[in-house]
């Protein structure tokens, strides 16, 4: 009796250690016993404490599109060690499907890590993601007046000021960002696009300087920004011959055909237009503004059938292009 009650006693011991098993397995398991996981999964049963080897998984399955698995392996990583880069990596992955979770989570992040940069700048950015830019105006003054030289938080507080209508404050932030930082060449043509949009023609210097650090002479943007403020400022001829020049520096620098086919549609040469953005159609079939203005060529001849169906295309490619929506439905 006594030898058969010990038997039953290791039976069920057995059954609800197999049970506890089952309810430790990821339910990813199956996942994460595969090759390029596999080498970190057993590592990780061998060191669970250890949040660098649930950090490096969360990043590979993050890579490979394993959003959710990534999102638990960073979770542990995060809650084994507070450390920046790994609520870098959980807020990437909220931000996208979850902004509001992304919010709660970064505003918790900095209760703990209150003085780091990137984690106040990736709540700023989901916050103007999320169009609630006072609050994100709020945050990149916060980083700048205690870093007065944070070029990224003075980027994106020029962004948000765009967005407010605030041009003025979006040029002198970026212009202050400049300052720190005159060779980040995005930030050089942010600010350059401002300026011949604004028709100032401090651009030309700054496309001279752009132009001078291009020491193999073949970056366009020098030549399509000072097209774009000769446009501007209704120097057409000499606008043409600059969106000639930037073409001829990068065949396939799209906006450079958009904007001499634009000039040309605008002195009625319709003809010479229609080549110009037929091209660029060619050139880049997947390059919504083209269809648009092709459509404008057709209307313009009366083909109206034509025309719709290049608006149809230009909205069919950008979604957000409400002008060729509205522009197809015009012609219902």
């Amino acid at each position: 009796m006594i030898r058969s009650a010990s038997i039953f006693f290791l039976a069920a011991l057995s059954f609800l250690t197999g049970c506890n098993d089952r309810n430790d397995l990821s339910p990813y398991n199956e996942l994460l016993s595969q090759p390029p996981y596999n080498a970190l999964t057993d590592s990780i049963h061998q060191n669970p404490s250890d949040a660098e080897l649930y950090y490096h998984r969360g990043v590979l399955l993050a890579k490979n599109n394993n959003n959710p698995p990534a999102l638990a392996d960073l979770r542990k990583a995060w809650s084994l060690e507070k450390k920046e880069k790994y609520a870098i990596e959980i807020s990437d992955l909220l931000s996208n499907e979850k902004p509001d979770s992304a919010i709660l989570f970064l505003t918790e992040a900095l209760n703990l890590l209150p003085q780091t940069v990137s984690l106040q700048l990736k709540l700023a950015q989901v916050y103007f993601d999320q169009q609630k830019k006072d609050e994100a105006l709020n945050l990149c003054n916060k980083i700048i007046q205690q870093r007065p030289n944070q070029v990224n938080a003075l980027i994106l507080k020029s962004d948000i000021l765009e967005e407010k209508n605030d041009t003025a404050g979006s040029i002198q932030t970026l212009e202050q960002a400049y300052f720190f930082a005159p060779f980040y060449e995005e930030l050089c043509y942010n600010l350059a696009f401002k300026y011949a949009e604004n028709k100032n023609p401090v651009v030309l210097s700054l496309c001279d300087s752009l132009q001078h650090a291009d020491s193999l002479n073949e970056k366009a943007e020098p030549y399509y920004f000072r097209g774009l403020y000769f446009s501007n400022t209704n120097q057409k001829e000499k606008a043409l011959s600059f969106f000639d020049q930037a073409i001829q520096h990068n065949y396939y620098y799209m906006n450079a055909y958009i904007e001499k086919g634009k000039i040309l549609f605008d002195q009625k040469k319709i003809n010479n237009a229609l080549k110009v953005f037929e091209l660029a159609e060619k050139i880049s079939p997947t390059f919504p503004d083209s269809y648009y203005w092709v459509g404008r060529c057709w209307e313009v001849f009366g083909q109206k059938a034509e025309a719709k169906l290049n608006y149809e295309r230009a909205y069919g490619l950008d979604k957000t292009f409400t002008e060729a929506k509205d522009a197809a439905e015009r012609l219902k």
